[in-house]
């Protein structure tokens, strides 16, 4: 019998198409008993692999093809990316250690394009490994290919005296290379007896797939169809072949075959999934971890429940019962280690999921919620039944995660911390767009059809041609759209890219290389930051400690909140202790006034809230369990049957203690919880299998689990048609209503951030600014509401501002929000903070000659100066176009004085003594204005909104303000009065011209459409800074709301005439539009020192990113002669002078050009 030694799963990302459920299937299918996988220098696949063979009758072997340096592996020289390729694999565990060792050293100490081993690695971690001589691109086949025998015969020679067993590869394809390779291999094996052994290096299942496994080789290699030196396969041969094509392809050398037997047979891993590697607290002497876990919650008890009830009690015993049995006190011990810290350094945290069900994680103080008040069930959480390691998962302000980290690192050791990997896949839209590239397809084009896709939680391409009518039509309809739609179905799903999980961390016991292999960390503000290779499923499969550090932005509004309080009006806020029953937050909330808040501030969420009107807490946490897809449809219900407008209705009478709370809705999980317990008898824990196993929905399972519940539930009196229907109730609930727990734990950050803005409403939005500074859309949406709120916003201020927002206080007691200058674009913290210094320590500055001649500005360059000025830091002291057009001048001043001061030469200035006023020196500068409407383009430029600009603000009768249109209003015919904030011309499919304005008021903005059949009669009314009144009909567009123009006037306060009044026709439902784009193309040359490369590379994409536009970007890469063109796909940019200038001093004025765009059409 054969076995397949060299397989690529997807986890070889964008080069290997095998999923591993499939191709365990196929492999079961042929009547294979074992099977490899090894992927190119990862081990990303190893642990499903292995459980997916094991589950289906065949022996897994865990492989790895590495990638080995010429020479060393800690060279970086332009030759060493002539890395060779090197099959390994694990014989037995002391081989997967190995294996484990050599892949982690492979990314962090040889990563140079990839990531490479060498022969020193290979010596020391030989044991246990099968080793073959890979590809055309190992390195004895390559010394074969080059005619170089004799070096061939001694690299041969090496392996096998290094490995005990060493195999040489031998694969047939119709490849004439391979035809050479095999001839030097088999006279190899006759001159040396180094066996030879069969493999087809599968990188797909089926032979039919090579077309789309092409396809996914030019999504890599971001290649076209077209491209004649892309990378691509020498044929459609490389799929997972039965034994039987193997045997007759290898009939004349039977021994290669065979050999795959032996090595299948001599390959036994066997891992162990039921053993855990906890880290380990270190305990007073003579206490075990149950006993001080024990020890610390009857501590704490007194604090959380003053008043000891019995029940209290017997759940705390109870509890602490379950975690012994379990044997999880190590992993509450390390929460409680870790949060400990994080109450030391004043680092605000909150707990998701169902954790807060927990007395004893509440009697840690790691919960804030009381499980016992709000009836939260534990085991939900943690129960006896469904032994499995629960999720304590953790939010930290977000500013702060990497101290926590940190912590964990230095307490644990850093090889026993580590991040966790997760994977990218394909999606419905994204394989759209990949596939259209790489089938040369024009973006217009392809952007078409993937804006038909619909926005929705796991949608698929499937689903979305059966929802969407359109999208259905047009495949039908058109060939080229259906092959684009067929060829992105089949690598929909397929893994894309690793990058590092949002919050997974593991801790290990022991150093982590004994478990799992490692890698850098794709996103991580330390270069010795390192992630798994393994998911967070895999992780918690063998036993490691698996937990969440989400950090959390509104964790960090609350703490920063709490210090501008505590600045500005001497009040210490203990988030703990708030009044839970605020008559201000709660009206708050009922005004629907929820911008900014956790959980609360989407328009849909906005809408309900302010329907409901809540008047208690807990009213918080149903509208944050009931607002998602699934229970959405019950708001109506509850909120009617809150506010007695219609009956509360229970399914059966023995419910209204389990629903009365939530007005007869089944809202939360718990909840399902307890139905089960009383009509059919379940324990808690039975009964959370029984909503895990609905969860899943499959059939069989489903069907056995209601027979199960009506069985019990007969037993317990209940006729069989009330439990049906009860069933059919709890059916879809169980998989999708939310854990209450985690909802209780979210309204609590809800309320606090309510009760912030409700009563300390500057302090609160100074904070959110803080918390979003840089993100232009989140700054205006911010300024939207404190304009709405009545705060009033100020510009930065060299005089006033510190480094970051800030409150001020004005005349009349009331406080306004001034500007940061570092929170001005381009300008950073260390080249403000000497001015900042400068003027608490010794006044305002006088004047602009005053500002220069004291302040130290070495970090301040021409464009940090220009941006200053141009946001008005500078109005104080000048005028602005006058100072925007003498920045040179300037400039000259405050090096003269700097220079001045480093040497220590005295002026005249310094003569004078501190009891006379000293004169400030003059400084001569040439006249030169700007508009008021140059001042605000700067504004919204540098800061994300316009300040000098009065907005309009007046709402008249029968008008809506731009801010107050929402989700819920798709179809509705509305009427605002605003200004226009910027219109961009656009053409229909036939050329027609239409615009797309942005269109706002005071509460904010709204993006208008405004077709041909108005657009045509009112061209000149769109003029940026035109106030008008226009009337139309919303209408949502992924998820965002427009506005379709019917009728528009201009706007005069106190007669409103109309000078010009148009009615639309019927709006096109569908319109194509011709935008005329540019391409910007930047040439990069490959210098060989990578770190040089990487870091040029970075700075051109931050340079374009302070540039977004319309424009289209592409790179040319010159590596070593061969020129490849790649196009940013997600990124687009402004193309104008200053980037010009700024993308020249990295690459040169050579490196740039731009080009025409043939224009694109979309619909819309």
């Amino acid at each position: 019998m054969f076995t397949h030694l060299h397989v690529h799963t997807e986890y070889s990302l964008l080069d290997g198409m095998c999923r591993i459920p499939q191709l365990v299937a196929r492999a079961k299918e042929l009547g294979m008993d074992s099977m490899a996988i090894t992927d190119h220098g990862v081990m990303y696949g190893a642990i499903q692999f292995y459980k997916a063979a094991r589950a289906a009758g065949i022996k897994p072997i865990v492989g790895c093809e590495v990638y080995v340096a010429p020479d060393s592996r800690l060279t970086h020289n332009v030759g060493e990316k002539n890395y060779s390729h090197l099959i390994l694999l694990a014989k037995n565990q002391t081989g997967y250690r190995n294996l484990l060792e050599l892949t982690t050293k492979a990314h962090l100490e040889g990563h140079y394009y990839r990531p490479r081993i060498d022969k020193e690695l290979l010596q020391q971690h030989h044991q246990g490994l099968v080793a073959l001589t890979a590809c055309i691109a190992g390195e004895v086949p390559q010394l074969i290919l080059q005619g170089r025998l004799d070096e061939a015969r001694r690299e041969a020679l090496w392996y096998k005296e290094t490995f005990d067993d060493f195999y040489l590869e031998i694969q047939r394809h119709p490849i004439p290379e391979l035809e050479q390779i095999n001839q030097g291999l088999i006279l190899l094996n006759s001159e040396l007896g180094i066996p030879l052994v069969a493999t087809n290096d599968a990188h797909y299942i089926n032979q039919e797939d090579a077309l789309t496994h092409d396809i996914l080789l030019r999504i890599g290699t971001n290649s076209t169809v077209g491209d004649g030196k892309r990378m691509k396969m020498a044929g459609p041969f490389f799929y997972i072949k039965s034994p039987q094509e193997m045997m007759e392809l290898y009939q004349d050398i039977p021994e290669a075959v065979e050999n795959t037997r032996r090595i299948a047979e001599m390959c036994n891993l066997k891992l162990d999934f039921g053993r855990l590697f906890l880290p380990e607290l270190e305990l007073p002497e003579g206490k075990t971890a149950d006993d001080f876990l024990a020890s610390l919650c009857y501590e704490g008890l007194p604090r959380y429940y003053p008043i000891l009830s019995e029940e209290i009690r017997r759940r705390l015993e109870y509890e602490l019962e379950v975690i012994r049995k379990t044997q999880f006190a190590n992993y509450f011990l390390v929460v409680w280690d870790i949060i400990s810290f994080a109450k030391k350094g004043g680092i605000l945290f909150g707990v998701r999921g169902s954790a807060a069900a927990s007395i004893v994680l509440y009697c840690l103080g790691i919960t804030e919620v009381d499980p016992v008040a709000n009836r939260l069930v534990f085991e939900r959480f943690l129960n006896l039944e469904r032994r499995e390691m629960p999720d304590i998962d953790l939010d930290f302000e977000d500013a702060r995660r990497d101290e926590v980290i940190s912590y964990v690192s230095q307490k644990y050791g850093s090889d026993h911390v580590a991040q966790i990997i997760t994977f990218g896949t394909l999606g419905a839209r994204a394989a759209l767009r990949d596939v259209g590239r790489a089938l040369g397809m024009t973006y217009g084009d392809v952007d078409r059809v993937a804006r038909l896709v619909p926005f929705a939680p796991g949608m698929t391409l499937e689903r979305a041609l059966k929802e969407n009518s359109e999208l259905g039509s047009i495949y039908e309809a058109d060939a080229t759209i259906r092959e684009l739609v067929d060829s992105a179905q089949r690598v929909e799903g397929i893994s894309r890219h690793a990058s590092t999980h949002a919050a997974g961390v593991v801790i290990s016991k022991e150093p982590l290389t004994k478990y799992v292999p490692l890698q850098r960390a794709s996103k991580a503000n330390s270069a010795d930051a390192v992630m798994t290779q393994f998911s967070m499923e895999d992780i918690a499969q063998i036993g490691l400690l698996k937990m969440d550090f989400l950090g959390l932005a509104n964790l960090t509004i609350l703490g920063k909140t709490g210090e501008l309080i505590s600045e500005n009006r001497g009040i210490d806020i203990d988030l703990h202790r708030l009044p839970m029953n605020d008559a201000k937050t709660f009206a708050l909330l009922s005004s629907g006034e929820t911008a900014g808040v956790f959980q609360l501030e989407g328009a849909g969420m906005r809408r309900y809230i302010k329907e409901l009107k809540p008047t208690i807490f807990r009213d918080i946490a149903a509208m944050v369990a009931l607002y998602r897809p699934g229970p959405m449809e019950h708001i109506p219900t509850f909120i009617r049957a809150k506010q007695g407008k219609e009956p509360i209705r229970y399914p059966h009478p023995a419910l209204e203690s389990i629903l009365k709370e939530t007005y007869g809705v089944i809202v939360y999980q718990e909840q399902v919880l307890f139905i089960v317990q009383a009509l059919a008898g379940y324990s808690l824990g039975q009964a959370d299998i029984f909503r895990k196993a609905m969860g899943k929905k499959i059939p069989e399972v489903m069907q056995k689990e209601k027979q199960n519940f009506i069985d019990g539930a007969r037993e317990n009196g209940f006729a069989s048609e009330v439990t049906a229907k009860i069933f059919a109730l709890i059916e879809p609930f169980a998989g999708y209503a939310f854990n209450k727990a985690h909802a209780f734990s979210y309204a609590l950050i809800a309320y606090q951030t309510a009760y912030l803005k409700a009563n300390y409403p500057a302090e609160y939005l100074a904070a959110f600014l803080m918390g979003y500074a840089g993100q232009a859309e989140k700054v205006a949406t911010a300024v939207a509401e404190c304009r709405r709120l009545g705060i009033t916003v100020l510009l930065p201020d060299v005089n006033r501002s510190q480094v970051n927002f800030s409150v001020e206080k004005l005349d009349f007691g009331t406080s306004a929000i001034r500007f940061g200058l570092a929170t001005i674009k381009n300008v950073g913290v260390g080249a403000v903070e000497p001015i900042v210094g400068e003027r608490q320590k010794n006044g305002d500055f006088k004047s602009i000659g005053d500002f220069c001649r004291r302040c130290d500005l070495r970090g301040v360059n021409r464009r940090v100066l220009e941006s200053l000025i141009e946001a008005g830091a500078l109005d104080s002291l000048g005028e602005r176009g006058t100072l925007r057009h003498n920045v040179e001048s300037l400039l000259s001043l405050a090096q003269r004085e700097q220079r001045r001061r480093e040497t220590g030469q005295a002026t005249m200035f310094d003569l004078w003594g501190q009891t006379v006023p000293t004169p400030l020196p003059s400084v001569e500068l040439s006249v030169a204005e700007v508009t008021a409407r140059e001042k605000s383009a700067w504004e919204k430029e540098l800061l994300g909104v316009s300040l000098s600009k009065p907005l309009f603000s007046s709402k008249k009768l029968g008008t809506m303000l731009c801010g107050e249109i929402d989700l819920g209003m798709d179809g509705q015919a509305v009427v605002v009065v605003g200004e226009v904030a910027g219109a961009i011309p656009l053409l229909t499919r036939d050329h027609r011209p239409f615009v797309k304005v942005a269109f706002e008021d005071i509460s904010g903005q709204v993006e208008v459409i405004v077709w041909p059949n108005v657009y045509e009669k009112t061209r000149d009314l769109w003029q940026e800074g035109n106030t008008l009144q226009l009337e139309g009909k919303v209408k949502l567009r992924d998820e965002r709301v427009q506005l379709n123009c019917n009728r528009v006037q201009v706007y005069q306060a106190e007669k409103a005439s109309v000078e010009t009044v148009v009615v639309a026709e019927t709006a096109p439902t569908t319109v194509e539009m011709t935008v005329e784009k540019r391409r910007l193309v930047i040439s990069l040359a490959e210098t060989g020192n990578e770190g040089g490369d990487v870091a040029r590379f970075r700075q051109v994409i931050g340079v374009l990113k302070d540039f977004p536009g319309g424009d289209e970007v592409g790179l040319c890469v010159n590596s070593e002669g061969e020129v490849v063109n790649l196009k940013l796909t997600n990124i687009t940019t402004d193309y104008c002078l200053v980037l010009h200038q700024r993308l020249a001093e990295l690459v040169g004025e050579e490196g740039l050009r731009v080009e025409k765009v043939d224009t694109a059409h979309r619909k819309s």
